[in-house]
């Protein structure tokens, strides 16, 4: 299974907007392209930073969507009133505990090793970080995005509400900093975000 993510660094007043024609206009024509398994979005009201991602059964099946789904990305960002940055991923592992509602959220960690240390970071994810994430108050879900030649990964787990993020939140950080030891990463970038849209059919894979 694949993902493409848009990064958009959208204009706070946008946002709202952006959400809405994605919901309406974009995840309705996008889960009518052939391997397609759904759309999120996650929006950071404080940044202006949103990532809309899609999933897709197979990479030929992402491939294929590249000129389709061009032209309604660039509207989407002419919406937000930002660029466009976008990234193709394997999807390395996903679990979930039960789906999310109306009011979760997401945290986002970014992340790098050596590429020929990646098989080992993923089994790592898998053993060590995952029931640590289990743990924590409010989970619902996680999963791992990873670049295969790069090293570049990040891992989003979501949560069932803004709450239960900020109170595991120091719980979370304990967790990162020692599973990234162990397992060999190197932690960039760490993002919380509203669950804006979460319609993926992503089957389970751990």
């Amino acid at each position: 299974m694949f993902a493409r993510s848009t990064t958009i660094h959208a204009r706070l007043a946008a946002i709202d907007a952006g959400i809405a024609h994605v919901r309406d206009e974009v995840l309705p024509t996008v889960e009518d392209i052939p391997g397609c398994i759904g759309l999120s979005l996650l929006v950071d009201r404080q940044s202006g930073r949103c990532i809309l991602t899609t999933a897709w059964e197979s990479e030929e099946a992402m491939r294929d969507s590249a000129d389709r789904v061009r032209p309604m990305r660039e509207h989407a960002a002419e919406l937000f009133g930002g660029s466009a940055q976008v990234e193709e991923w394997d999807i390395a592992v996903l679990h979930r505990d039960h789906h999310t509602a109306p009011g979760a959220c997401a945290r986002a960690v970014w992340f790098k090793t050596d590429p020929g240390r990646l098989d080992a970071a993923i089994e790592g994810y898998k053993s060590q970080s995952l029931p640590g994430m289990e743990a924590l108050e409010g989970f619902c879900s996680a999963s791992l995005l990873v670049d295969r030649e790069s090293g570049y990964g990040v891992s989003c787990s979501t949560f069932d509400s803004a709450e239960a993020m900020a109170r595991n939140r120091a719980q979370a950080l304990a967790l990162r900093d020692q599973t990234a030891r162990q397992i060999g990463v190197e932690v960039i970038d760490v993002c919380e975000f509203e669950l804006a849209l979460a319609h993926l059919r992503v089957p389970e894979s751990v």
